[in-house]
């Protein structure tokens, strides 16, 4: 199958085995990405419980936002689980590397319990719904289309470093208008990487089936799928929450 259909295997009595090849090898796939959405969803739930948790507890509001150095131990320390997974997935165990992911999902809860504080129930319900909805939409054609998305991952990439540099800027800028654009592009460039992730995911697989890669991968895949989802909704949120 790797090495593509070679014709003088038309005289050959053996069609049906590799017909049989093909139906494994398409739900290999099949499983592989399913096992991908499981994490990644999962991930999205626990951090939503946590973060909903959180903040009904009563600390979220005194350290989140209070002064402190705790908040920003809250706030970066996402960044350095993602860190962490990124440069040493390769000599991580993939138990290891599946308990990163759900510390990750858990302090990211911590972080995120701020949007409780901030925007009504209602108005994150119906965004994060809008964003499950899009998602969806954006993954699928992703996975289905024969379309190569690979020349565009370069761009979004690029579109996500400025994106980070203008959020800084508008840190001391304190513009409303400004972060608004910030949002609408966030919201592009993440609809953008939802698709161009999941083709890559998919690609991956082909390098990876059969190997000790194979779950390590699954991990990686979801952490990307999840962070196109979490940044697409938070950014999504600003247009369509509603402030306390």
């Amino acid at each position: 199958m790797a090495n593509g259909f070679d014709p003088r295997a038309t005289a050959s009595p053996q069609p049906t085995t590799v017909g049989r090849e093909g139906v494994a090898f398409d739900a290999g796939l099949r499983s592989y990405m399913l096992s991908v959405y499981n994490y990644m969803a999962s991930g999205v739930l626990l951090t939503g419980i946590v973060a909903l948790l959180f903040a009904g507890s009563g600390y979220a509001a005194q350290i989140l936002m209070g002064p402190g150095i705790l908040k920003y131990v809250i706030m970066f320390s996402p960044l350095a689980f993602v860190m962490v997974l990124s440069f040493g997935i390769t000599r991580l165990s993939t138990g290891t590397a599946q308990l990163l992911f759900w510390a990750f999902a858990t302090v990211m809860g911590l972080s995120m319990a701020s949007i409780f504080l901030v925007f009504t129930g209602q108005s994150i319900a119906t965004t994060f719904f809008a964003t499950a909805a899009a998602f969806a939409g954006l993954s699928l054609w992703g996975y289905t289309t024969k379309k190569d998305l690979s020349a565009f991952g370069t761009f979004l990439i690029m579109g996500v470093v400025g994106l980070l540099v203008a959020m800084i800027i508008n840190l001391f800028v304190q513009s409303t208008a400004f972060q608004l654009a910030i949002s609408f592009i966030g919201v592009l460039l993440f609809a953008g990487l939802t698709a161009y992730d999941t083709q890559r995911i998919k690609s991956l697989y082909f390098h990876v089936a059969g190997s000790d890669m194979m779950g390590k991968t699954v991990i990686m895949g979801a952490l990307s799928l999840y962070l196109d989802f979490v940044n697409m909704f938070t950014f999504l949120l600003q247009f369509m929450g509603s402030r306390e």
